[in-house]
């Protein structure tokens, strides 16, 4: 596909000042001010003909440097907030053209996964820290430590207040917002691996997930309401073997978890296995399904359902996230998407995609949703500085990309996009190192999401077309 040129460089904006908090946040006074792209210099990145970038809100201190990397987004109403390994920025986006920073929270635990329900965000914390505030540092006592979840209100977007914290086995490397079906309460199910005899709450075999309930009107009440073992005879005992020739990574917990509340549903990522669960009570999830792909899945990393729930995508992130696999010697059908078909409670392997284009930089599979399309099934995904990548897997058996936004090496950072998340008529990209990217396609398969507004999006809560979310 024929590519265009286009520039990104931009002025750079600054934080508003947060206000106190319940737990003392570190605070970063400044002014907020719009993103505006500037025309000058040589270009960054390429594009397919269908896609522009229209803003770009570059990284800033206090969220540059010194360990931040940005990581996921969540969205609701106007507003997105952009998770980062030492905090998350909280961007007005209700002019999507010149997007705002109006906060920013320094509050360093990594890898800042978050969502939102209401006026509350949750924010993921995968660091042994030596306690639960935001002037924890790095813990170094392997007794003494804490991780898990950060509450925060948000009803105020220019003052987050920190509300409460939730300690988890293992900590919480990413967690999946489910509500309840009485719309008071939601849960949290938190995916966390990496245990060690040496860790005094991460002790191994850590086949489980923790689940976190949060009463809505209370959520200083949130507590661990359950521990299900999700593996209780064991996930797959992986394959040694030297990367990229060989490695299938040993299943020791989950790495993410997709929900979808209206068919009670829920799809995991589980390092070395991927899970269907039925999630009807959702305090409780059971497994109906485990599958595994020891040929060319090495690292089951993320999940994501079609819009009518019939088909589930599983990313491979070969590498870890940290390696060129998007080189011909990888081939197509590793560190690639696996599409699968759900026939009853089987999960039915159809077909791998992978971008058909080469990189010699750090490319994998990673974070993407679905652009909503009625009677299509097309998703936009992040491939670190492979880029965003926008494809059609209507059929199963043949998907194909049909846009592509590709920075060049150019564009200087380590890590490139993590996430890339459709809402309301644009594409939002959130770059390790260069800030938040907005993005546009204009292309009839994807020109009727347009008119689907949604009041609120997380990306691992999945609703159909039909649900009064949207």
């Amino acid at each position: 596909m024929r590519a265009t040129r286009h520039s990104s460089r931009s002025r750079y904006v600054t934080a508003a000042i947060i206000g106190a908090t319940t737990i003392s946040l570190s605070l970063w006074g400044a002014t907020a001010a719009a993103a505006q792209n500037a025309d000058l210099g040589e270009p960054n990145f390429v594009t397919s003909p269908n896609v522009r970038q229209v803003a770009n809100v570059p990284a800033t201190a206090p969220l540059l440097g010194g360990g931040a990397r940005s990581s996921d987004l969540a969205f609701t109403g106007d507003y997105a907030i952009g998770g980062n390994y030492n905090g998350f920025t909280i961007y007005d986006i209700k002019h999507p053209k010149k997007p705002k920073i109006v906060s920013q929270v320094l509050c360093p635990g990594s890898q800042g996964d978050v969502s939102v329900a209401g006026d509350l965000l949750f924010y993921s914390v995968d660091a042994r820290r030596s306690d639960d505030s935001c002037k924890s540092t790095a813990a170094t006592d392997p007794e003494k430590y804490w991780e898990g979840v950060r509450i925060f209100d948000i009803s105020d977007k220019a003052n987050p207040k920190y509300v409460k914290s939730v300690e988890t086995d293992c900590g919480s490397h990413t967690h999946t917002m489910v509500p309840d079906k009485a719309g008071t309460d939601v849960y949290l199910y938190v995916s966390s691996y990496g245990p060690s005899t040496s860790i005094a709450r991460c002790k191994p075999p850590h086949d489980k997930i923790s689940i976190i309930k949060v009463p809505l009107a209370n959520p200083t009440a949130a507590t661990v309401s359950s521990a299900p073992v999700v593996f209780p005879n064991g996930g797959n005992s992986g394959i040694p073997g030297s990367f990229p020739d060989h490695h299938v990574r040993e299943t020791s917990g989950c790495h993410d978890i997709t929900a979808f509340p209206e068919k009670d549903l829920a799809a995991g990522a589980c390092m070395g296995d991927g899970v269907l669960f039925d999630i009807s009570d959702r305090a409780a999830p059971k497994v109906i399904e485990q599958i595994q792909d020891n040929a060319n899945f090495a690292f089951w990393h993320s999940a994501t359902f079609n819009n009518d729930g019939t088909k589930v995508i599983f990313t491979d992130e070969l590498g870890g996230g940290g390696a060129a696999t998007c080189k011909p010697e990888i081939g197509q059908v590793r560190g690639a998407d696996g599409i699968y078909d759900i026939v009853g409670t089987d999960l039915v392997f159809k077909s791998y995609f992978k971008i058909p284009r080469h990189d010699s930089e750090i490319c994998v599979a990673h974070n993407g949703s679905l652009i909503p399309v009625a009677g299509k099934d097309i998703m936009v995904q992040s491939w670190y500085k492979g880029g965003v990548s926008i494809w059609d897997f209507t059929d199963s058996a043949n998907p194909r990309e049909i846009g592509h936004f590709d920075p060049l090496p150019s564009r200087i950072g380590p890590s490139g996009t993590w996430s890339a998340y459709y809402y309301n008529g644009y594409i939002y990209s959130n770059d390790g190192q260069q800030g938040l990217d907005v993005l546009q396609i204009n292309d009839p398969l994807t020109d009727e999401a347009k008119s689907v507004h949604q009041k609120v999006f997380n990306a691992q809560t999945q609703y159909s077309l039909r649900h009064g979310n949207n």
